[in-house]
């Protein structure tokens, strides 16, 4: 027959096991949050400018190089 043993866990125990639990799966629903942030605001231009030609690998592909003779206002 199999015996049970109970053992007291402490309250700093289990809760360090609660937030171990839960920090990997908000961590990856705050990735896709902000992910989608960004690409819904990436066709402001206050998001493109101040955010996006700062990422070094975005640069490129959101740069402005419109001559501003072009450009209607």
């Amino acid at each position: 027959m199999a015996r049970i043993s109970y053992t007291t866990v402490s309250p700093l125990t289990h809760s360090l096991n609660v937030t171990k639990r839960w920090t990997t799966s908000l961590g990856i629903w705050g990735v896709g949050a902000g992910a989608a942030a960004l690409l819904f605001l990436s066709v402001t231009p206050l998001v493109r400018r101040e955010v996006l030609v700062k990422v070094p690998v975005l640069k490129l592909y959101y740069e402005d190089t419109t001559p501003a003779s072009d450009k209607p206002f």
